[in-house]
Order: C-alpha cells, then sequence, then structure tokens
C-alpha cells in the first residue's frame, strides 16, 4: 500500500493497483463519521466508437448505452441493491456523465458491508432480453421528462451548436430512437470492454481504517476471477475549430426566456496538469468576468436583466472544451450583447489585477472548504484521476496562476468565431 501525503492539508492517501488491475486510493478522515466511496469506470456517454481485440472489431454503439448500462447494473438475481445498502445504513446512487459511470455510498456504519455490496453488485452483471426491454420503458420515461426541463435543453442546445460531430453534443440518455437498438448482447459487450477492474478506480474518503478497509477489498477481489483485461482503443473524433452554427432557439412551456451563450475551446487534447491548469486559469477569468463579485453581474442583476440562477462554467476533457454563461433572462438579445460588450471591454484594458487576485484566491478558498467533503474529495478526485492528474496539485496551480497568463487566454479563448448561444423562450 502506497503512502501519499499531502503536507499543506494534513491529509494522507493510501494508493494500491491489486492482482487484478483495479486502483484503489483510500483517504482515512480521523473524526469523520461519514464515508463516501464511488466506484467508477472509464465509460462515458462520448464512448461510441471502439475498436477491440487489437483493432480486429471496430464497433459503434447506440447513443445512451453506457446510461443504460448504469441502470441495468442494478439487476440483480440474488438481492435488492437498494435493500441491502438500506439495510446496512447507506444511501446509494449512481450516475454517467460524458466521460464516466460512478456507483457510490455514503454511510456511517457498516462500511465493510457498504463496500461488499458496492463491489459485488457492480460486478455482477445480470442482463436478459426481458429486463432490457423493461428498462426501455423506464429510461423512455426519464428522456421525455427531461425533453421539457428548460436547463437541460438549453444547455443540450448549446452543445450541439458548438459541436457538429463529437458525440458530447447528445444527450447522455440518448433517445427514445437510439436506445431501442440496445440489446443484451450490446450491453455485454460494454461490460466487458470497459467494466474490468484494469479499466476502473475505487476511492472512499471518511471515517475508517486504511490497513482494514484495503485488506477488505484485496480480499472481495482475490476471491473472483477476471479473464484477462481485453484490449480496446476507443477512435478519436474529427471535429472542427468552428462552432457549428451561431444560435439555437426552442420554444417551450417557461414563464421567462432563458439564454446560455458558450465557446467552444480550440485547445484540446491537454492532459494531466497541463488540463487542470487550463481548467483552473478559465475559472478564474470568468468568475472575474462573470461572477458575483463582478461589476457585470451586479449592472445584470440591477437592471433586472438576470436573476440570482446567472453562472458560469468551464469543462474541459481531452477532447473537448468550452466555457458557459447565463441564465434566465429578461431579454436574451440583449443579455447575449451585454456579455460580448464586457468581454470587448476586457480584451481591450484586460483583466484588472485585485480582480483578478481576489478570484484566484476565492478559488484556492473554495478547495480550502473542499476538504472537509468526504463526498467532494472523493468525486473530484476520482473525475481528475481519470483526466491523468492529482486533484489536491490545484492548490499549487492556482498559486502560480498569473494575470499575464490570464490575459492571453482570455484573447484567445473568447474569440466569435468559436461562440455560440441557446435561447428557450415561451411558448405562445
Amino acid at each position: 500500500m502506497h503512502e501519499i501525503t499531502y503536507p499543506p492539508f494534513n491529509e494522507k492517501m493510501y494508493q494500491e493497483q491489486l492482482d487484478n488491475g483495479l486502483t484503489v486510493f483510500l483517504l482515512p478522515k480521523p473524526g469523520f463519521q461519514q464515508t463516501f466511496s464511488v466506484f467508477t469506470t472509464r465509460f462515458g456517454s462520448i464512448d461510441q466508437t471502439f475498436e477491440m481485440n487489437d483493432g480486429k472489431d471496430l464497433l459503434t454503439v447506440p447513443d445512451g448505452i453506457a446510461h443504460f448500462l448504469e441502470h441495468k447494473m442494478f439487476e440483480s438475481q440474488e438481492i435488492d441493491v437498494f435493500q441491502e445498502f438500506a439495510r446496512h445504513g447507506a444511501s446509494a446512487n449512481a450516475f454517467t456523465t460524458f466521460d464516466q459511470t460512478s456507483y457510490l455510498f455514503t454511510s456511517t456504519q457498516d462500511i465493510l458491508e457498504n463496500t461488499t455490496i458496492l463491489l459485488d453488485y457492480v460486478q455482477d452483471p445480470y442482463f436478459t432480453e426481458e429486463n432490457v426491454e423493461k428498462e426501455k420503458g423506464i429510461i423512455g420515461q426519464e428522456i421525455r421528462m427531461y425533453e421539457d426541463n428548460p436547463d437541460w435543453q438549453s444547455f443540450f442546445g448549446l452543445l450541439k451548436a458548438m459541436y457538429k460531430t463529437h458525440p458530447v453534443h447528445l444527450d447522455i440518455a440518448g433517445t427514445v430512437e437510439s436506445i431501442a437498438g440496445i440489446t443484451k448482447d450490446l450491453l455485454y459487450d460494454c461490460y466487458r470492454t470497459f467494466y474490468h477492474p484494469a479499466n476502473m478506480v475505487y476511492v472512499a474518503v471518511g471515517g475508517f481504517d486504511p490497513e482494514q478497509m484495503m485488506n477488505h477489498i484485496r480480499s472481495n477481489q482475490a476471491a473472483k476471477n477476471f479473464p484477462k483485461a481485453p484490449p480496446f482503443t476507443r477512435v478519436p473524433v474529427d471535429e472542427q475549430k468552428e462552432v457549428a452554427t451561431p444560435q439555437v432557439t426552442a420554444e417551450l412551456s417557461v414563464s421567462q426566456p432563458r439564454c446560455i451563450i458558450g465557446w467552444k475551446d480550440a485547445d484540446v487534447g491537454l492532459t494531466g496538469e497541463s488540463l487542470l491548469k487550463q481548467e483552473l486559469l478559465t475559472g478564474v477569468i470568468l468568475d472575474t468576468l462573470f461572477g458575483r463579485g463582478s461589476d457585470a453581474y451586479h449592472e445584470f442583476i440591477d437592471e433586472e436583466l438576470i436573476d440570482q440562477q446567472f453562472s458560469w462554467e468551464y469543462e474541459c476533457t481531452e477532447s473537448y472544451g468550452y466555457s458557459l454563461v447565463g441564465g434566465n433572462t429578461s431579454n436574451p438579445d440583449l443579455l447575449l450583447r451585454r456579455i460580448n460588450e464586457t468581454l470587448d471591454r476586457a480584451r481591450y484594458s484586460g483583466l484588472s489585477q485585485d480582480e483578478f487576485e481576489r478570484n484566484r484566491k476565492k478559488a484556492m478558498g473554495r478547495f480550502a472548504m473542499a476538504m472537509d467533503s468526504p463526498t467532494a474529495i472523493a468525486r473530484n478526485f476520482t473525475s481528475y484521476h481519470l483526466k491523468g492528474v492529482d486533484w489536491f496539485s490545484s492548490i499549487q496551480i492556482l498559486e502560480n496562476l498569473t494575470l499575464e497568463q490570464a490575459n492571453e487566454r482570455l484573447n484567445s479563448h473568447f474569440v466569435s468565431s468559436q461562440q455560440a448561444a441557446s435561447i428557450v423562450t415561451p411558448k405562445e
């Protein structure tokens, strides 16, 4: 068991790669009652086409299959997974993103028993033609529910405006039509490819003894037989730098319009600390320009152009990245113009040194606050581990960000050819 220390936070992480390839990270938090555990595979909605068997087989799967597989993993011949977790005082859940699928529990008791339940049900798939067909109806209802959700529709409307071919523009759950093509055999193909322990990571944070926990996980995994990890290669996507279309509009049953503006990142392909630095730097820029302490935010609020839901976001992986700003608005066209005017002024005069420093330190404060949350630590550590970087290096990167770097990034990222807008208006 390898020990990793983080002196600035007085934290100690334990890491081990087991014989079957599973990587385990344990972060004990003495004095904490709660433990949060998350078991994750590198398989998300953007994993649509991949080569298996050393390039001999090329497989393209239906949109939404990663999310569908997440649903089906809770089906068991032996137990009711949620009842088992409840019997041991745990709350369980799962989620699928663009690039990962995670299964988790949080509990203050029976940590080892709950760890067993989590490991066992994720490593015991049970798919039949009947239960796959039944699930299509359940997920179809979920998809239709989101069709009327203005936040969801404006977000994916923006991704569709920005991306022409990259599957990030597709709904994570797929469509009613695409999931109709999912079969038991396809689910097993994806499971065998992506759910091998060598493609997964287990992270636990909270009140437990690390030696006892690692021994428990070792014993659980050693008692199971796994074939050799199957070779596979993700097929890269050929995506243009420019946006697919500058603006999309939808009509929904809403009382107030909604507008979000995005900038597609042309600087992709980064990994490790370079990727994390780009994410942190862009976040500080967005917070400086449009965060709740910014001049623009207060002007827009005073003019009743936006409400408290106005926010910003930056998302970045090796194959795609985007910034977005927006929310509810009384006038989408005016909000779009005012945001671009704010950017024009910033590009002309540069970001204020004082405001940049305040927001850089604010980001460091947000990181420090997250250290009190086992959930935040486990989820963030997992996400960045899959991107090839240690989340704890965030503080060191933030300490070394400079105003010059921020102004260079401001001018290279927020450009008109990479900007798109998604507007939702009330249905008449």
